[in-house]
């Protein structure tokens, strides 16, 4: 089976594995750094290495609908409530981490399935949301979650929040941009070549 998956595809099952049954899981519990880490590869960059391709109607609700899914799912987990419920519990990390899984191949299927240009516009947008609770997480004058997400890097609650906050605004938007950036150019390549 695995034999017959492109490389890409080989390289998202073993980043996802990687992941999910390495100590990563058990580090972030206690770290928001490092949930933020868990958090982009399972959203964003497997996903993008899997890139399925879906079969959506055409039109802006399909084109929309992998972004807006993949936002509300994003910033569902980050309210201080259902963040707590999947760092204190099996179930609530279970259906964290299934539902970024879920949200973020639908957003790269909505994408692919977008066109070149459609593509891009999706990528643009969930890297604005992206950006903008990164911003709010790592800029928030209090801590958010209680003060159980600090301790393995030896950083405060509140430091811990404000790096993890950067690392989703910084690297989380530079994912999405960098992707929007090639369809962009990949289409302005092929409308120019038709030309």
């Amino acid at each position: 089976m695995l034999g017959r998956l492109p490389p890409r595809r080989i390289a998202a099952l073993a980043l996802l594995a990687a992941l999910w049954l390495g100590p990563l899981p058990a580090l972030a519990t206690g770290s928001m750094v490092l949930h933020m880490v868990l958090h982009l590869g399972v959203t964003a960059v497997v996903p993008a290495l899997w890139a399925p391709r879906l079969r959506l109607p055409s039109g802006a609700m399909a084109l929309t609908l992998g972004a807006v899914a993949e936002m509300v799912v994003v910033w569902a987990w980050h309210l201080p409530g259902p963040h707590l419920w999947a760092r204190f519990t099996s179930t609530g990390f279970a259906l964290e981490q299934l539902s970024f899984l879920g949200a973020g191949l639908l957003l790269w299927g909505s994408v692919r399935a977008a066109g070149g240009f459609g593509g891009a516009v999706v990528l643009l947008a969930t890297t604005m949301h992206m950006t903008l609770l990164g911003a709010l997480i790592g800029l928030s004058p209090r801590d958010l979650y209680g003060g159980i997400c600090a301790g393995h890097l030896g950083l405060s609650a509140l430091q811990e929040q404000q790096l993890a906050g950067a690392l989703m605004a910084g690297g989380g938007g530079a994912i999405y941009l960098v992707a929007a950036l090639r369809r962009l150019g990949s289409a302005l390549d092929l409308t120019e070549a038709r030309t």
